[in-house]
C-alpha cells in the first residue's frame, strides 16, 4: 500500500508539475497516448536495469525463427470475440479529448535512448522552412522540367528528358495505357498542388493551357478509375479553387472564367458512363474508349477498388450540376459490391466478374484492389452526408479488425507482436499470404480520420521502418522473409500522405522527421536529370525512366503541407478533405444538399423514388481535430515519442533493421 501510495503521489505531482519526469520501477501508467485505458499500479512487470520488460515478439525472441510472427496465426477466439463487440466509432466521436491525456505525463524511463535522441527533440523553425523548400524546389523541378520536355503529353521520361503518351504500338501495356489518354495528364493532375503552393500565376497559366489544349475526344482506351481520380478530380478541384469567393490561396481567379473545368469535367464523366451500361452487377467495365464507349473485347472483371472508388468524384460532379444521374451509376455500383460481400465475415475480395457478381479474387486486405474502396466509403460521408455510406464503413471496419488485424491488441501497450493488417480469405478469413504491399501504407491516414490514432501509429510505424531499411517501400514486402517480394518503387505518396495526417492529429515532431528522411531519401535516390524517377530495384538503387503524375499531385503536396503550418489549408477556417489522388476539396453544406428530392433505388433509375422509405437527412459534420470537438496533443507531450522506444525497436528489428 505504501508503494501504490508514492506512486499515486508522484502521478499527482506530475499533473501539477507539467515537467517534472517521475522516476519509478515501471509500475506508472502505460504510454499509449490515443486509446482509453484505465490507470493500474500492479506491479507484476518490474523495469530491468536497461529498461522495459521486452515484448514477447519478433525474431530475436524466436531462435532459429521457427514459429515465425504471431501474424501468421489466425486471431484468438476470444479476441475477435472482443473486437466484435467494440463499436465502430462515428467521424468526431471523442478519441483525444482531455481523458486522454491524464495518464500519459509519466513513465519515461531513466535518460533517453537513441530513438528518443533523434526523434523526440523539437523540430526548429529554421529546419520546418528548409524542409517545405525542398518540398517546394521538388515539385518546380519536377513540374518545370515537365512543362520543358514532355508538355502536351501525358507523362515525363526524367532520365530521357522526353514526353510519354500511350502506348499505341502495344495495346496491352495496360501499366502505360491505362493511365495516359493523350490528355496532358501530368499537367492537368498538378493544378490544385500549384494553388496550394501559392503560385497563382502558374496556377492561371496551367488552367488556360488545360482549357485551351486539353481534349477528351480521343481515340484512347483508359481505365475508369484512373481518368476519375487523376483527371475528373482534378478539373473539379480546381473549379472549386477558381470559384471560392473566400480565394484562400491568394488571387487563383480566371479572368472571364465560364465553368470552363465544370464542363470538361461534365464531358470526360459522360464518356466514361458506358462503362456502367450493358453490365448485370451494376459493377462497370474497368475501361473505356473515349470516342467509341466500351471495347469488344473488354473483359468482364475488375477490382473493387476500381469499380467502387467513383463515388467522390462522380457525387461531386452530379451536385454542381444538378444532375443525378453520374452519382446515381457510382453508387449503385458501391451497393452493387457491397450486395456480394461474404455473409460469414464480412469481407469483400479484390477480383469480381462484372456479369456473374462471382469474386474471381477472393483475397481481402488493405492495398490494392481494395484500399480506395473502403478510403471512398468514409469520404463519401465525409462530403455528403448520406447515412448509408457511413454505416457501410463502419460495418467494413469491424470486419477489418475482426479478421484482418493480427498482433496484440494495444499498440503501445502489452506483449506480442505489433499490430498489422493481412490478406486474407475472404470467405474462411484465413491468411492466404505473407506479404503486405505499399498502397496499404494509407490506411493510418484514414485511421486518423475515423480518429483510431493509436492503431494509425503502430501501422505507420512499421511501414516508416521498412522506408528506413530501403531508403524508399518496395511494391510488396514479406514480412515473413523480411525482404521485398517486389522491388521496384514508383514514388508513391501513400506514407507521406499517413505521416502528414498523423501529423496533423498529433503536432508531434516525430512525423517531421519521418518527412525529413522520406524527403531526403527521394532526393538522395529517384533525382535525375529532368525530374525525378520511379526506382526499378530499391535495393541497388536502379531507377526506371518515368515520373508518374501522382508524384506532383500527391507525393509533392503532402511533403510541402506537412511542413507549412501556415499554408491556408490549415489556417483559412475552411475544412478541406483530399480525394485519393490528393486533389483538394473544401467541405461545404453545398454538397451535402443534393438538388435532387427523389431517393433513387437500386432496381430503379435516378428519376425513381426508393422504395426503401424516406431519405435520411444528411448527418451533422463533426470533423477530426478540429478544435470543437478534440483537444490538440498538450505541449509537454509534443516531445515524446508516439510509440515506446520498445516498441520502435521491435518493428526495427522485424524488418531487419536491426
Amino acid at each position: 500500500m505504501q508503494w501504490r501510495a508514492l506512486v499515486l503521489g508522484l502521478v499527482l505531482l506530475r499533473l501539477g508539475l507539467h515537467g517534472v519526469l517521475w522516476l519509478v520501477f515501471g509500475l506508472g501508467p502505460s504510454m499509449g497516448f490515443y486509446q482509453r485505458f484505465p490507470l493500474s499500479f500492479g506491479f507484476q512487470r518490474l523495469r530491468g536495469p536497461d529498461g522495459p520488460a521486452s515484448p514477447a515478439s519478433g525474431p530475436a525472441d524466436r531462435p532459429g525463427g521457427q514459429s515465425g510472427p504471431s501474424w501468421l496465426q489466425p486471431p484468438a477466439p476470444g479476441e475477435a470475440e472482443g473486437r466484435r463487440r467494440r463499436a465502430p466509432r462515428r467521424p468526431g466521436q471523442g478519441v483525444c479529448g482531455p481523458a486522454h491525456w491524464g495518464y500519459v505525463l509519466g513513465g519515461r524511463g531513466r535518460g533517453r535512448d537513441e530513438y528518443e535522441k533523434r526523434y523526440s527533440s523539437a523540430f526548429p523553425p529554421q529546419l520546418r522552412a528548409q524542409m517545405r523548400d525542398l518540398a517546394r524546389g521538388m515539385f518546380v523541378f519536377g513540374y518545370d522540367n515537365y512543362m520543358a520536355h514532355a508538355f502536351p503529353q501525358d507523362e515525363l521520361n526524367p532520365i530521357h528528358c522526353r514526353g510519354r503518351g500511350p502506348d499505341r504500338g502495344d495495346p496491352s501495356n495496360l501499366n502505360i495505357n491505362d493511365v495516359l489518354g493523350n490528355y496532358s495528364l501530368t499537367l492537368v493532375d498538378a493544378l490544385d498542388t500549384l494553388a496550394i503552393m501559392g503560385n497563382s500565376s502558374e496556377f492561371q497559366k496551367a488552367v488556360k493551357l488545360v482549357i485551351n489544349t486539353v481534349s477528351f475526344d480521343k481515340d484512347s482506351t483508359v481505365q475508369v478509375f484512373e481518368a476519375t481520380i487523376r483527371v475528373l478530380g482534378s478539373l473539379l478541384s480546381a473549379h472549386r479553387i477558381i470559384t471560392d469567393s473566400k480565394q484562400p490561396f491568394g488571387d487563383m481567379t480566371i479572368k472571364d472564367y465560364d465553368n470552363e473545368l465544370l464542363h470538361m469535367a461534365h464531358d470526360l464523366a459522360v464518356r466514361l458512363l458506358p462503362a456502367f451500361e450493358n453490365t448485370k452487377t451494376g459493377i462497370p467495365y474497368p475501361r473505356v474508349n473515349l470516342k467509341t464507349g466500351v471495347p469488344p473485347d473488354s473483359n468482364n472483371e475488375t477490382c473493387t477498388a476500381g469499380a467502387g472508388s467513383l463515388l467522390v468524384e462522380f457525387g461531386i460532379l452530379s451536385r454542381l450540376l444538378g444532375d443525378s444521374t453520374f452519382e446515381w451509376v457510382a453508387r449503385r455500383a458501391v451497393k452493387a459490391l457491397w450486395s456480394l460481400r461474404s455473409s460469414d465475415t464480412g469481407l469483400l475480395g479484390n477480383v469480381v466478374n462484372i456479369q456473374t457478381g462471382h469474386w474471381v479474387g477472393k483475397q481481402s486486405g488493405l492495398g490494392a484492389g481494395l484500399d480506395s474502396f473502403y478510403e471512398y466509403l468514409l469520404k463519401s460521408y465525409i462530403l455528403f452526408g448520406e447515412k448509408e455510406d457511413l454505416e457501410m464503413f463502419n460495418a467494413a471496419y469491424q470486419s477489418i479488425q475482426n479478421y484482418l488485424r493480427r498482433g496484440r491488441e494495444a499498440c503501445n501497450e502489452g506483449e506480442g507482436d505489433p499490430p498489422l493488417y493481412v490478406n486474407v480469405n475472404m470467405f474462411s478469413g484465413q491468411l492466404m499470404n505473407t506479404w503486405i504491399d505499399s498502397l496499404q501504407a494509407f490506411f493510418p491516414g484514414l485511421q486518423v480520420l475515423i480518429g483510431d490514432v493509436e492503431d494509425a501509429i503502430c501501422l505507420h510505424a512499421f511501414y516508416y521502418a521498412i522506408w528506413k531499411r530501403y531508403g524508399a517501400l518496395p511494391e510488396r514486402y514479406n514480412w515473413q522473409l523480411q525482404a521485398p517480394d517486389v522491388l521496384f518503387y514508383p514514388l508513391r505518396p501513400e506514407l507521406v500522405e499517413s505521416t502528414y495526417l498523423l501529423y496533423q492529429a498529433t503536432k508531434n515532431p516525430f512525423y517531421l522527421h519521418v518527412g525529413m528522411d522520406i524527403l531526403q531519401s527521394l532526393e538522395k535516390y529517384t533525382k535525375v536529370k529532368c525530374g525525378y524517377a520511379t526506382l526499378h530495384h530499391v535495393i541497388d538503387k536502379s531507377k526506371e525512366d518515368r515520373m508518374e503524375s501522382f508524384f506532383l499531385s500527391e507525393t509533392c503536396k503532402y511533403l510541402y503541407l506537412l511542413f507549412d503550418e501556415e499554408n491556408p489549408v490549415h489556417k483559412s477556417g475552411t475544412r478541406y478533405m483530399f480525394t485519393t489522388e490528393g486533389h483538394i476539396i473544401s467541405v461545404d453544406e453545398h454538397l451535402r444538399e443534393s438538388p435532387w428530392k427523389e431517393f433513387f433505388s437500386e432496381e430503379g433509375g435516378p428519376d425513381q423514388v426508393g422504395k426503401s422509405g424516406h431519405r435520411p437527412k444528411p448527418q451533422e459534420l463533426k470533423v477530426i481535430n478540429s478544435s470543437s470537438n478534440c483537444n490538440r496533443v498538450p505541449d509537454e507531450r509534443r516531445y515524446a515519442l508516439p510509440l515506446k522506444s520498445i516498441y520502435m525497436r521491435q518493428i526495427d528489428q522485424m524488418v531487419g533493421l536491426i
